[in-house]
């Protein structure tokens, strides 16, 4: 039996905001599923976001003081299962007691405690595992601790990058006073004149891994990896790249309760019914023959939405309608507020998050427009796709690994895809996008190609129980 225990600030569906918390919340069940001799389990922090209803569920599991530099913390660890998987929580409402995940003023120390409390509690529940597998910064000192205060020399570690451009940087008047770190061990958080937790993680983990494959190899480039390429570059021998996969249960056109009706890549007429109902959610004339184009997405400049700002009015002179939902950064607010304004035929932008509206438009729209500069995984994708919306990404990170352009030759490939970062490229796989929707024959063998593409986590936790059987 092999025993792990994943780390991280974030699970669904108790407490997430992105895609560390979809992982978390699905990657355990899948390798259980895979290897039922495993005992996986998953820890994080009791956030006060965990709805009343799952911690009715929970029990008292022990309760212990955490020792981090010259504070004595309290903290209690509850359990539940979950799809099979033991969760556990360490709770402690000084440091979690929160209206939100991350942004607080004392985020070193939130996590420091809690990675802390993580190792000290293997004493407690009678579980020390074959592998501690960390996720980003929050969960960083768990290795770091164990490498360098800790005697548990049989415990492998993995170290999980999800996104690069959030690395746990302090300064260092607070080494050993925050993170309990003795100055005789700086050298191994220390990076361009800061503590750097990933750093640290990098250089203390048996393993390295990101989201996707093509990710892997970007981080070791200065362009993607930030101020942290060098570290990476010099640590390549641990690294691999394993795609996220999305959950098929919760993703199901054919049983997603959520859409207005069900389809199949056999039998579409439901999706017709979906792209409706998109039109007049969305205050657009209700007409089959035109291509709806969606984007959901945090409205952020390395989304690509600058490419998108630049040839938007452009693209609206093609016989398409074009639907926005997300929320971001102001001006990009602003400008698709103007543009929703300025072609209420052609144009809608509804500034919010909403989890059923992002399901109907995956489920409504007929090409999904993803043009990031940068995403290591990317989840949005793979969503469109399983209900037969055809992707257009930009060939980067995650969106390479899962995206393959389409061939009319020879009818392989899922999508459409573009190279360059440049708002005239992206343009011109819209383009091809929508004359091949006019090709209704070639259409179709496109929806059924992206619908038939398999980003279940099945492949995934295959791939991961073959890093841990390296270890």
């Amino acid at each position: 039996m092999k025993k792990i225990l994943f780390v991280g600030s974030e699970a669904n569906p108790f407490a997430a905001t992105g895609g560390l918390g979809d992982v978390l919340g699905s990657l355990p069940a899948a390798l259980k599923a895979e290897n039922p001799d495993y005992d996986v389990r998953v820890v994080m922090p009791l956030h006060s976001l965990v709805k009343q209803e799952f911690r009715d569920q929970m029990v008292d599991v022990c309760e212990f003081i955490v020792p981090l530099a010259w504070r004595k913390q309290y903290c209690g660890i509850k359990a539940l299962t979950f799809n099979g998987v033991i969760y556990y929580f360490v709770d402690n409402e000084y440091y979690f007691k929160r209206k939100t995940l991350y942004g607080s003023y004392d985020d070193g120390e939130r996590y420091a405690y809690f990675s802390k409390a993580v190792i000290e509690m293997f004493d407690y529940i009678d579980f020390v595992p074959d592998v501690l597998h960390a996720n980003d910064w929050q969960s960083a000192l768990t290795i770091i601790y164990l490498k360098t205060k800790y005697s548990y020399p049989k415990v492998k570690t993995v170290y999980t990058i999800h996104n690069i451009d959030y690395q746990g940087i302090y300064g260092f008047d607070i080494l050993w006073d925050v993170f309990d770190i003795p100055y005789d061990q700086k050298w191994i958080v220390e990076y361009d004149n800061c503590i750097n937790l990933t750093k640290g993680a990098i250089v203390c983990a048996d393993k390295i891994t990101t989201v996707s494959h093509r990710y892997s190899q970007e981080i070791q480039t200065e362009y993607f990896g930030t101020s942290l390429y060098h570290a990476i570059e010099s640590n390549k021998h641990k690294l691999t790249g394993i795609v996220n996969g999305i959950d098929y249960d919760l993703y199901n056109p054919v049983k997603d309760k959520q859409i207005p009706a069900n389809f199949s890549k056999n039998y579409m007429t439901g999706k017709a019914t979906c792209k409706e109902e998109v039109q007049k959610k969305f205050g657009l004339p209700v007409r089959e023959d035109v291509p709806i184009i969606a984007m959901i997405s945090r409205l952020a400049t390395h989304k690509g939405f600058d490419l998108v700002k630049y040839v938007l009015e452009e693209a609206l002179e093609m016989d398409i309608q074009f639907v926005l939902l997300g929320t971001g950064e102001k001006d990009l607010e602003e400008f698709f507020a103007y543009v929703a304004k300025k072609y209420p035929e052609k144009a809608s932008a509804m500034l919010a998050y909403d989890k059923n509206l992002a399901k109907l438009l995956y489920a409504g729209a007929d090409i999904f427009l993803m043009p990031s500069k940068s995403e290591p995984c990317g989840l949005s994708q793979m969503m469109a796709s399983r209900y037969g919306t055809v992707p257009v990404v930009r060939e980067v990170g995650g969106l390479y690994d899962t995206i393959k352009p389409y061939n009319p030759q020879t009818g392989k490939g899922n999508g459409l895809t573009f190279v360059s970062y440049n708002a005239h490229d992206m343009l011109d796989a819209v383009k091809r996008a929508v004359e091949l929707y006019s090709d209704k024959e070639q259409w179709k063998v496109l929806v059924e190609n992206a619908m038939s593409a398999d980003f279940s986590w099945k492949n995934s936790a295959l791939q991961y129980i073959k890093m841990y059987n390296t270890l």
